[in-house]
């Protein structure tokens, strides 16, 4: 069986096409922030799920999953974000169950055309190619929920971040909700209340919120998601009068009051491809692109906005408290044991096939 190390390595050689060098920041007793207190990571370990989970059934899983991302991010680094954002629409929706891969079938009404996906998520070509590849490796064994969340943190470290020990285990939903999906996935307009509402509802507190929130840092975003700040923030016609002056001008020349709602903008314009914390120092300067970033400072929560200027002023501290929620949204509601089903093609469940 291939070391962790191996692994590790093939993701820091790969990096180095589009990110130049990876740093890993454990969580270390000296870091805290005054005021917020964040659990400790897998402090509630869901049964079913172990970080050694395909140890005998599939140890070849990371490096079966590794040069496949390398490649798709290599030849464009924007998919980084996409397999991430991919985990955040799974989990958000009835649990991390892959229901969100789910094609429109028969009996299943598709999560893709739900108003926060449509025309949005994407890197399904993607996850299509990692699944092919664990099919050929280990036949029926790995599910689609954890092909999401191997590609989710291998983007991630690809892409400069943090890595982290993934709890595996999850088997696959023969369901898709696209109700729940409208419903429970935030849109990027939303206001600070709403956000923590949202976030509320799958068990994600306020710190979770900011260092999710800094998955931003990679990625971009369609004007139509943000072009409501640039002209009629209020239903006033008027700008957003958060937004730093340099960066509305450059901004409304991208994305004209008539027209051009595809254009895409980056969500950190300083190091888009770059996992790090740039995002928090850009929401400081009212460079946040989508009206959700700007609030996390501007939405008059002290405990919000001084964990927004911790994670600017210590990238260690923002890997090491992202690390620990983004292992604690992957373990929402998965389906383990006999529930759900292990997926032969991600798109459709297997009586289909």
């Amino acid at each position: 069986m291939a070391s962790i190390n191996t692994v590790l390595g093939a993701i820091f050689v790969a990096s180095f096409y589009f990110c130049g060098s990876l740093a890993f920041f454990p969580p270390g007793p000296g870091h805290h922030h005054e005021g917020a207190h964040h659990p400790p990571i897998g402090s509630a370990p869901i049964p079913g799920l172990s970080t050694d989970y395909y140890r005998l059934t599939c140890p070849q899983a990371d490096e079966t999953v590794a040069p496949i991302l390398k490649k798709a991010i290599a030849k464009e680094p924007r998919v980084a974000a996409s397999l991430l954002r991919l985990l955040f629409h799974d989990c958000f929706v009835q649990g991390c169950d892959a229901s969100v891969l789910l094609d429109d079938a028969e009996e299943v009404v598709s999560e893709k055309n739900a108003i926060p996906n449509k025309d949005s998520i994407r890197g399904f070509e993607v996850i299509d190619e990692i699944k092919a590849a664990l099919e050929e490796a280990c036949p029926q064994t790995v599910s689609c929920a954890d092909t999401v969340a191997l590609a989710a943190r291998g983007s991630t470290v690809l892409s400069g971040g943090p890595y982290w020990e993934l709890p595996l285990g999850r088997r696959d939903s023969r369901t898709a909700n696209m109700k729940l999906a409208n419903k429970n996935l935030p849109p990027p307009n939303a206001t600070l209340h709403r956000l923590i509402k949202f976030f509320r509802r799958q068990g994600l507190d306020k710190v979770d919120l900011v260092a999710l929130s800094g998955s931003h840092t990679i990625g971009s975003a369609r004007c139509v998601s943000f072009k409501q700040r640039l002209y009629n923030q209020h239903r006033d016609n008027r700008p957003d009068s958060t937004l730093e002056t340099s960066f509305y001008h450059t901004l409304a020349s991208a994305c004209p009051r008539a027209g051009g709602d595809g254009e895409i903008r980056p969500l950190d314009l300083v190091s888009p491809s770059r996992f790090d914390n740039s995002y928090y120092k850009l929401v400081l300067e009212g460079k946040g692109l989508l009206n959700s970033d700007e609030v996390l400072w501007t939405g008059r929560d002290p405990e919000i906005a001084g964990l927004v200027k911790s994670y600017a002023e210590d990238e260690a501290l923002f890997f090491e408290h992202y690390v620990s929620s983004v292992t604690k949204m992957g373990n929402i509601n998965p389906l383990t044991g006999h529930d759900g089903e292990i997926r032969k093609n991600c798109r459709r469940v297997n009586q289909e096939i």
